[in-house]
């Protein structure tokens, strides 16, 4: 490695939705930024949650400086309890992203052993050979952040997830001012989000919403049920705020939305009127048209409040006609399904039901295509590199920068793993790093790979069956007939037949040679490979083949 280039490793984030995480290396020294989750995709069976494979840090540790947090949503801070365990690193971030990052670790009993710091909006700190300032800029959490990273070939901004809003709720405007003057300095590399670069135009302000909340509230002739993201701290002021004018009072319900709602209080990021916030005992002396639940389930999550209430399942809250509940968020992609089941079944109940498709109900937290020009014309980037979106959002806000005058050979796509190295005079990508998806299932994390995964899916398809058979160890003969035990394969009124035929296709094959079956797992593979031949001619159908050969 060049000692005189900087190196910038995606390990998570580019070509994919979430996961964020970025790692900037210079001679002896590495910067990494976030370290989010990403959620599974439909063929990933069984996985809880995805998170960034980290295995190209492992033998660097001693040379990690730090790792700074640009705001609190899970996609940039979910990974923390699985990655901190294996890097004692420091970890700095703003007021409420430490705030949520705490409750986080404190879950998985990791807080005590984690150094976690404080930095102010317009802090700067050092970190090796890195001056990293955080700047201000509107998403749809408080204290969300893009980052002025100063290196020894010059200034990186990182930008975070970001928009441009002119009337954002907490009432904190991103910084044009302080984005311009860095660009008329001399910006090195801009990494920008480019998670709505198919937008056109502006995203609408979070004003919309506001206006939206405040109409249903004032209209709604029973409870008004909001469902939002529990991070969405923005979103729950809004809440808060339309239920304060229409002299309504507020429940808040879901156990992560309890803790963000108590933390963000606490720190002074939620103003909430004295006595506005009642308990479930309280629920019964209102009338309904004086009362509102805030509750987590806009992803159709079958434990969380929301979808609970609308199974009729909730223990202390149910849908009742008259009620109006309001899904303020979009469905993540893959959980549609999920969410329209929820919506259905809401409206089975006799809700009246406000949802994305219908109404101003939620507003994006990233900026449209007009924003991320903007953001690009402000900083003035010597080199470009689109951030945080599947490979079409990528390569189109590529397009965008070219347009607003970054040369195309100043502008590279990335994906996970691929290492730039650049200075003021060149910039390419050198190389890609071992990279793969690593899977949190249940308590294991990256115990799961791709054979594994591979199983799953055939399970899926086509079901499993067991053969069993036995053989005399003296002889190595068969003894009587195998055993065929299967599951998701056929229906068990059109598998008798099938499976005695191929019990006797078994017996012929293994019994022809008139010897000795010789070693269990040469007679295993003998069996998976006459079964399997024989079933597929059969039922056109590939299911799990498991034989156990059972010496007497």
């Amino acid at each position: 490695m060049s000692v005189d280039k900087l190196r910038v490793i995606p390990l998570g984030g580019l070509g994919e939705i979430g996961k964020n995480m970025m790692a900037l290396e210079y001679g002896d020294d590495i910067l990494l930024i976030d370290a989010g989750l990403m959620f599974p995709e439909e063929e990933m069976l069984g996985i809880d949650l995805v998170i960034p494979d980290t295995s190209y840090l492992l033998d660097k540790k001693d040379r990690i400086c730090g790792l700074v947090i640009t705001h609190g949503h899970e996609d940039h801070i979910g990974a923390l309890p699985y990655i901190l365990p294996s890097f004692s690193v420091p970890v700095y971030s703003t007021p409420l992203t430490h705030g949520l990052i705490s409750v986080k670790l404190k879950e998985h009993r990791l807080l005590a052993q984690s150094q976690l710091n404080v930095v102010q909006i317009g802090d700067t700190i050092h970190l090796g050979v890195f001056s990293v300032e955080f700047l201000p800029v509107n998403h749809s959490i408080p204290d969300a952040t893009a980052l002025a990273i100063r290196t020894p070939v010059g200034v990186v901004i990182h930008s975070g997830d970001f928009k441009l809003d002119h009337t954002p709720v907490d009432g904190r405007p991103t910084s044009f001012a302080r984005l311009a003057q860095l660009g008329a300095e001399g910006v090195l590399l801009l990494l920008s989000d480019s998670t709505y670069a198919e937008m056109a135009g502006y995203t609408p302000s979070e004003k919309v919403v506001g206006d939206f909340l405040e109409r249903i509230m004032s209209e709604a002739p029973g409870r008004v049920i909001v469902a939002t993201f529990a991070s969405l701290i923005s979103r729950v002021q809004q809440v808060i705020d339309a239920a304060v004018k229409y002299n309504r009072k507020v429940m808040v319900t879901g156990r992560s939305m309890i803790a963000n709602v108590e933390i963000a209080r606490d720190l002074g990021y939620l103003k909430i009127p004295q006595g506005t916030l009642v308990g479930l005992k309280d629920l019964e002396s209102l009338r309904p048209d004086r009362v509102t639940i805030v509750a987590t389930g806009t992803q159709g999550e079958p434990t969380s409040s929301l979808v609970r209430m609308a199974n009729g399942d909730h223990p202390q809250i149910q849908i009742v006609p008259k009620d109006t509940v309001i899904l303020s968020a979009t469905p993540i992609p893959g959980n549609e399904a999920l969410v329209n089941r929820t919506i259905d079944n809401l409206f089975r109940l006799g809700a009246s039901v406000y949802y994305s498709k219908i109404s101003d109900v939620h507003v994006h937290g990233h900026g449209s295509q007009e924003e991320l020009k903007m953001m690009i014309s402000l900083t003035r980037p010597r080199y470009f590199v689109p951030i945080h979106g599947e490979f079409r959002h990528l390569t189109l806000h590529a397009h965008l920068a070219h347009d607003v005058g970054v040369p195309p050979e100043r502008t590279f796509v990335m994906e996970d793993g691929d290492v730039l190295e650049l200075d003021f005079e060149t910039g390419r990508i050198v190389d890609k790093i071992p990279y793969s998806n690593v899977y949190v299932d249940g308590l294991g994390v990256g115990d799961i790979g791709q054979v594994v995964l591979r199983d799953r899916q055939a399970l899926s398809r086509d079901g499993i069956v067991v053969i069993i058979v036995t053989a005399d160890k003296r002889t190595g003969k068969i003894v009587g007939r195998p055993d065929l035990i299967s599951r998701g394969f056929v229906d068990a009124r059109e598998s008798d037949a099938l499976i005695e035929k191929a019990k006797d296709v078994i017996v012929e094959a293994l019994s022809g040679s008139g010897e000795g079956l010789g070693e269990a797992g040469f007679v295993s593979s003998q069996i998976k490979d006459i079964a399997g031949r024989f079933l597929h001619k059969q039922t056109h159908r590939r299911p799990m083949i498991l034989p156990v050969v059972v010496m007497v």
